[in-house]
Protein backbone atom coordinates (compact mmCIF):
# COMPACT_ATOMS: atom_id res chain seq x y z
CA UNK A 1 0.00 0.00 0.00
CA UNK A 2 2.80 2.43 0.81
CA UNK A 3 4.06 2.03 -2.75
CA UNK A 4 0.84 3.59 -4.01
CA UNK A 5 0.52 6.25 -1.29
CA UNK A 6 0.66 9.24 -3.66
CA UNK A 7 -1.99 7.74 -5.93
CA UNK A 8 -4.16 6.98 -2.90
CA UNK A 9 -3.84 10.60 -1.76
CA UNK A 10 -5.21 11.71 -5.14
CA UNK A 11 -7.97 9.12 -4.85
CA UNK A 12 -8.85 10.41 -1.37
CA UNK A 13 -9.01 13.96 -2.73
CA UNK A 14 -11.33 12.85 -5.54
CA UNK A 15 -13.53 10.91 -3.08
CA UNK A 16 -13.72 13.91 -0.75
CA UNK A 17 -14.69 16.25 -3.56
CA UNK A 18 -17.24 13.80 -4.98
CA UNK A 19 -18.73 13.22 -1.52
CA UNK A 20 -19.10 16.96 -0.97
CA UNK A 21 -20.67 17.42 -4.39
CA UNK A 22 -23.10 14.57 -3.69
CA UNK A 23 -23.99 16.10 -0.32
CA UNK A 24 -24.63 19.56 -1.76
CA UNK A 25 -26.84 18.09 -4.48
CA UNK A 26 -28.67 15.71 -2.11
CA UNK A 27 -27.70 12.60 -4.07
CA UNK A 28 -28.38 10.16 -1.25
CA UNK A 29 -26.77 7.72 -0.30
CA UNK A 30 -23.73 8.80 -2.38
CA UNK A 31 -22.20 11.13 0.24
CA UNK A 32 -21.90 8.12 2.58
CA UNK A 33 -20.79 5.72 -0.16
CA UNK A 34 -18.01 8.09 -1.23
CA UNK A 35 -17.18 9.37 2.25
CA UNK A 36 -16.56 5.94 3.77
CA UNK A 37 -13.52 5.00 1.66
CA UNK A 38 -12.24 8.59 2.05
CA UNK A 39 -12.30 8.21 5.84
CA UNK A 40 -10.83 4.71 5.75
CA UNK A 41 -7.89 5.90 3.65
CA UNK A 42 -7.21 8.79 6.02
CA UNK A 43 -7.52 6.57 9.09
CA UNK A 44 -5.22 3.90 7.63
CA UNK A 45 -2.47 6.22 6.46
CA UNK A 46 -2.79 8.95 9.11
CA UNK A 47 -1.47 11.48 6.60
CA UNK A 48 -1.40 14.34 9.12
CA UNK A 49 1.03 12.71 11.53
CA UNK A 50 1.25 15.88 13.61
CA UNK A 51 -2.47 15.59 14.43
CA UNK A 52 -3.11 12.00 15.56
CA UNK A 53 -6.65 12.79 16.67
CA UNK A 54 -7.56 13.10 12.98
CA UNK A 55 -7.16 9.32 12.68
CA UNK A 56 -9.72 8.77 15.43
CA UNK A 57 -12.09 11.33 13.96
CA UNK A 58 -11.99 9.42 10.67
CA UNK A 59 -12.63 6.14 12.49
CA UNK A 60 -15.68 7.67 14.17
CA UNK A 61 -16.96 9.04 10.85
CA UNK A 62 -16.38 5.65 9.20
CA UNK A 63 -18.59 4.05 11.84
CA UNK A 64 -21.26 6.67 11.28
CA UNK A 65 -21.13 6.13 7.51
CA UNK A 66 -21.48 2.37 7.96
CA UNK A 67 -24.43 2.94 10.31
CA UNK A 68 -26.04 5.33 7.80
CA UNK A 69 -25.56 2.96 4.88
CA UNK A 70 -26.98 0.00 6.80
CA UNK A 71 -29.95 2.11 7.87
CA UNK A 72 -30.46 3.34 4.30
CA UNK A 73 -30.30 -0.08 2.61
CA UNK A 74 -32.15 -2.20 5.19
CA UNK A 75 -35.92 -1.96 5.02
CA UNK A 76 -37.53 -0.25 7.98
Amino acid sequence: MARFEQELKWLALALGLASTLALVNAWHPWPMVLGLPFCLLWAYFGWLRTEPQLKYINIVFSGLYVYGLVKYFLPA
